[in-house]
């Protein structure tokens, strides 16, 4: 894809079932650790950033870690590997680095705010074309067996955020929703995601000149043994559909978290 049509990362944020970026903490009933590094590894069989794939429709592997203060701030690094062939999308190259910071923690009892900025890099590309920031905030709480999550993302206009022609910088605003509930008795978690894009990293921008669409997805997800994980989602877009980039499609992540 050109400079003209992504500019991006970024599950995330958070990804894949997003994302993505979204660091983790520890649950320990004891008095809280100053300082608390988590992380993970991870195989997927397509990294999909907002319903888009980034890997063609291919493996991608990928690996994160995060580093937090007992105060709720947190900096850490996400890293996938990408594929893109199309003429001018060398300005990626093979590899995308997402760096964060933010804070999170609890507003009101039962309700928990996160939020920060990320950095969408692309070390293996030619950098200056493609990087870009991007603030972001979310409020999560509990809601009987549903744990319940809606955030925003908005990126204000910078050189990689460009309309349809390449001719004028755009922002970007993606807002979304999230739940996931839990089969009691069962390591097994339902999910469901809807995201909404208004700018050049929406999934219609990607192919055609309508900078608003829809992502969704629906999935499970399950603690294999230890620390691996299994999560199986059905993802797609609005707009037109292109295989191994805007199609609909089954996406399996297996993951290992430390």
């Amino acid at each position: 894809m050109s400079t003209s049509i992504r500019g991006l990362l970024a599950a995330s944020l958070l990804a894949g079932t997003a994302l993505a970026a979204t660091p983790a903490f520890a649950d320990d009933t004891s008095a809280p650790k100053e300082i608390t590094v988590t992380g993970n590894v991870a195989l997927t069989t397509d990294y999909r950033f907002r319903g888009v794939s980034q890997s063609e429709g291919d493996p991608a592997i990928q690996g994160g870690i995060t580093v937090s203060h007992k105060s709720g701030f947190y900096v850490g690094a996400w890293s996938s590997s990408i594929k893109f062939t199309a003429p001018g999308d060398d300005v990626y190259g093979s590899q995308e680095l997402d760096l964060f910071g933010g804070w999170t923690g609890a507003v009101t009892p039962g309700l928990t705010f996160d939020g920060g900025l990320l950095y969408y890099a692309y070390p293996s590309g030619h950098l200056g074309k493609a990087e870009f920031f991007e603030p972001y905030a979310s409020l999560s709480g509990q809601a009987g067996p549903a744990k319940i999550k809606v955030g925003a993302a908005y990126a204000w206009k910078q050189d990689p955020l460009v309309n349809f022609a390449g001719t004028k910088k755009l922002d970007d605003l993606y807002v979304y929703g999230n739940v996931d509930i839990g089969i009691p008795s069962t390591p097994f978690t339902l999910s469901g995601h809807v995201g909404y894009a208004d700018g050049p990293l929406a999934p219609g921008y990607y192919n055609s000149a309508d900078k608003t669409g829809w992502d969704w997805s629906l999935g499970g997800s399950a603690t294999v043994y230890g620390p691996l994980s299994l999560s199986v989602a059905y993802i797609g877009v609005t707009g037109p559909s292109i295989d191994g980039y805007t199609d609909d499609t089954v996406v399996a992540t297996l993951t290992a978290s430390f």
